[in-house]
Formats: C-alpha cells, sequence, structure tokens
C-alpha cells in the first residue's frame, strides 16, 4: 500500500493532485497544451486591445506605421522598387530595410487588408491611416502569424524536449511549465501585441529551427533556420549600417560605454563595423569551440543563449528590442535554470521600459508581468530554485540592483529630468540592464564550459566517420 500510495504522487502523475493546474506532470497532454496555449492566446488579445506604436502621433508615428506602409509599398510597386527610392517609395519614409521574407509577408498582409479596407493601403494617400478596424485587422494579422508559426513551434520544442530528456533530470521536470514559460513571454507578447512588431514569425522559424536539431531533422532545422535569417537581421538588408551602431539606449556594450568612449564620433562606420565584428566572434567563440568540442543537446541550448548574447551586446545595429533573441534560449532552459531565466526577463522588461511607457502601455506592462510572475512561482511548476541555497552575500548582491529597479521604475514615472541631461533616466536604467547582463553572460558561459565532455549525438557522429 505505501509503494501504492508513493506511485500515485510522482511527477509523472497528469490529474494535478490537489484538484489544481498539473504542473508538476512530465507529460504534455493535448488538454493541458490546449489550456496554456488558450491561456497564452487571451493574454496576447488583451494586450492587443491597448495602444500601439506612435499612436495618433505625426509626422513619421511609429512602428505600426511602419508595418502599414510596408504593406502599402509592396501592394502597389514591383519588387524590384522595394528597396529603392522612387517617385512611388520614398525610402526616407519608413524605407523597407528588412530582409525579403518580411517584405513578402508585407505583401500577403498587404492583400487582405486591400480586400477589407483598401483606404488604409492606398499608394501614397493612406499615411499616418488610423481608424479602429485598421486597428483590428493588423493586431489579427500579428495574432495570426503567432498562432500559425510560434505556437506550434514551442509545442513542438516542448514535445522533442521531454521525449529526448534534454534536462536530464525527469523527476523536477514540468512539460506544461515549460510551455507557458515559453508562450507566455512578456516582452514578447508586450512588443509584437502591444508595442507592434512580428517578431513572433521569426523567432517562430527559429524556434522550430532548434527544435528540428534536437529531433535530429537537419535538413527541415535548415530550411526553417534560414527562413528565420531571411526575415530578421539578403546581404545589406541584414544589417541596415545606415542606421548607426545601436539605437536609443539599449543596454548593450556600445551604448553603455558611449557615456565615456564616444564611439560614433571617434570611428566612421566602416572601422566600427570591423570593432564590431572582433568583439561578437571573439565572445562567443569559447562557446563555439566547446561544442565543436563536446557537442551535445544541453550545451547546444547554452551555446545559442551564449551567441545570442554575443550579438546582443557587441554586434551592429542593435536595439532595445534585440533582447528577444538571448531570451529565447533562455526560456528553453527555463526548467534547468529558472533562477537565470527569471533574472534575464526582469531586467529585459526593465530595459524596454522606456519604450513601452512612451508607448502608453504601462497598464499592459504591469498586467503581463503579474501574470507571469503567478505561473513562474506557482507550486511545482519549476525545478532547482531554492533561496536557502544562496549565501547571504549572494542574496546582497541580487536585492541591490532589484532594489535600484525598483526606485528606477517610480523615479521614471514621476519625476522628470534635468533640462541640462534630458535623458539621464534612460542612461540610468541602460547601465543598471547592462551591468546584469555581462554578469548573466558570464554565468552562462562558465556554465557551458564546465558541461561535462560527453557527447549526446555519439550515432550522428558515427554515421558522419
Amino acid at each position: 500500500m505505501a509503494k501504492k500510495a508513493k506511485r500515485t504522487t510522482t511527477s509523472d502523475d497528469t490529474s494535478g493532485g490537489d484538484g489544481g493546474f498539473p504542473w508538476s506532470t512530465t507529460a504534455l497532454t493535448a488538454p493541458t497544451a490546449g489550456a496554456v496555449a488558450l491561456f497564452a492566446l487571451l493574454v496576447r488579445v488583451m494586450v492587443s486591445v491597448g495602444p500601439y506604436s506612435g499612436e495618433g502621433t505625426p509626422p513619421k508615428y511609429g512602428d505600426y506605421e511602419a508595418q502599414r506602409h510596408w504593406m502599402e509599398i509592396t501592394l502597389h510597386t514591383p519588387a524590384s522598387e522595394w528597396y529603392r527610392n522612387t517617385s512611388a517609395n520614398d525610402l526616407a519614409y519608413w524605407g523597407l530595410d528588412y530582409p525579403p521574407l518580411t517584405a513578402y509577408q508585407s505583401l500577403g498582409h498587404g492583400l487582405l487588408l486591400n480586400t477589407s479596407l483598401p483606404d488604409a493601403v492606398a499608394l501614397s494617400l493612406s499615411r499616418g491611416f488610423e481608424s479602429p478596424v485598421l486597428k483590428l485587422l493588423m493586431r489579427w494579422t500579428v495574432l495570426s502569424s503567432d498562432l500559425l508559426l510560434f505556437f506550434p513551434a514551442a509545442l513542438y520544442f516542448v514535445w522533442v524536449y521531454c521525449r529526448r530528456n534534454v534536462g536530464g533530470d525527469k523527476e523536477g521536470r514540468s512539460a506544461p511549465w515549460l510551455l507557458a514559460m515559453i508562450l507566455l513571454n512578456p516582452c514578447l507578447i508586450l512588443i509584437d501585441h502591444g508595442h507592434f512588431q512580428y517578431n513572433c514569425i521569426s523567432l517562430g522559424l527559429t524556434l522550430g529551427a532548434i527544435a528540428a536539431v534536437l529531433s535530429r531533422n537537419e535538413l527541415v532545422a535548415s530550411a526553417l533556420f534560414s527562413l528565420a535569417i531571411n526575415h530578421k537581421q539578403v546581404l545589406s538588408r541584414l544589417a541596415p549600417f545606415e542606421r548607426g551602431i545601436y539605437e536609443d539606449y539599449v543596454a548593450n556594450f556600445w551604448c553603455s560605454t558611449s557615456i565615456f568612449i564616444k564611439w560614433k564620433r571617434l570611428f566612421p562606420i566602416q572601422s566600427m563595423k570591423f570593432l564590431s565584428l572582433i568583439t561578437t566572434v571573439s565572445a562567443f567563440l569559447p562557446s563555439f569551440i566547446q561544442q565543436v568540442k563536446a557537442p551535445s543537446d544541453r550545451g547546444f541550448l547554452y551555446a545559442l543563449l551564449n551567441s545570442s548574447f554575443s550579438f546582443y551586446l557587441f554586434s551592429y545595429q542593435v536595439h532595445e528590442k534585440s533582447i528577444l533573441l538571448p531570451l529565447l534560449p533562455a526560456s528553453l532552459l527555463a526548467l534547468e535554470e529558472p533562477l537565470l531565466f527569471g533574472w534575464l526577463m526582469y531586467y529585459a522588461l526593465l530595459s524596454m521600459y522606456p519604450l513601452l511607457c512612451r508607448d502608453h502601455l504601462i497598464l499592459q506592462y504591469i498586467s503581463v508581468v503579474a501574470l507571469f510572475g503567478f505561473i513562474f512561482y506557482s507550486p511545482d511548476g519549476r525545478s532547482g530554485m531554492r533561496a536557502n541555497s544562496f549565501s547571504i552575500r549572494k542574496r546582497a548582491l541580487m536585492t541591490l540592483p532589484l532594489l535600484c529597479s525598483f526606485i528606477l521604475h517610480v523615479i521614471y514615472l514621476s519625476l522628470r529630468p534635468p533640462k541640462k541631461y534630458p535623458f539621464l533616466f534612460e542612461a540610468m536604467i541602460m547601465l543598471l540592464c547592462f551591468s546584469q547582463f555581462v554578469i548573466l553572460t558570464l554565468y552562462t558561459n562558465t556554465k557551458q564550459l564546465m558541461l561535462p565532455d560527453c557527447s549526446t549525438r555519439t550515432e550522428r557522429g558515427k554515421k558522419d566517420l
């Protein structure tokens, strides 16, 4: 009887035991996955009701207008003119500077809008066009893209992760919780469904490629990753150098150190491109070498996180929304590194706080963070996050920046900066977030280099030989 009772309380129990949501189960059943996905969809819908980037702020508005304008251009001009300055396509007004897949995505969405609201994509006449109907249609283009690409990719990854036991510790694994952490990423939700972008497409393709790599479907992985590259960062469109090495007050190396070293004044674009290349490659080289010497599924996920940190911190033309790149692999490691994931998520949100304030998305910011925190700290949801394992010194080191972040939240909303330093508060937020990103980068690189020197890809290695 004792053995039987013990068996009914193992982590493989899908009933939830206490009548609550079955976070502790290692199996991802269709009803559980459907419930998590439906909740994630409802959160996106609620956020999308709020304002968007540049709403009612002429003359150039914001990213919402940029996306609408790209639909207008791709719909009414030939593909050969999409990236050229012509009488019909003024590149000074939200010129299309993303790779071709983004352009064809804009064309597809433009065709849909043209059938329902042609005035919204009329060539040259629709600049700054805003209406409740257009907002609804534009929001649905993002929601449908999310549902068609990012949601299936997340389900695919969790299925592969659990099937191949990538995390190793099967007893402490919660498949529904991992799916929730991936789908309820507050930064992605606020940027795509609040601010207004289509990051769910490129990240969904990337996530699908990662899952395909782990499931040993190399051809599928190659195809999906190629599509992801051609949607965000061909050739000159991968890095729009004319924009400069960074935008706004992004918490990366170049912008944070520009307070002391005026990179843009001291070096021309060509020199900065070279410096950026060298520092980016140098930053991810140790991670790359470790995976070449001792490839593994866990090491692969850490390598993705470390390389994305390298690109965020050191690559050319980075803006605050680029933090979504390292957040993706961090979410995939959430079961193994819950504290890392939660810490990165919090400071990633803080780094985008000024942007979201400008978009009047404070209510959405607070609500989504609260919902995420409620699930993140749900009973039996995560493993390996024990407060007692931290020394007093470590707790103090973690509490100090956290306290500073709370103060900066309040200061940014309630006080005005000195006229001499109008962006003082943005700079303070940037420096705080940069310091945490550097610490996390050092930690994840060290963690990857300390992984056991064993390969879980022996069979593929033998096949290659």
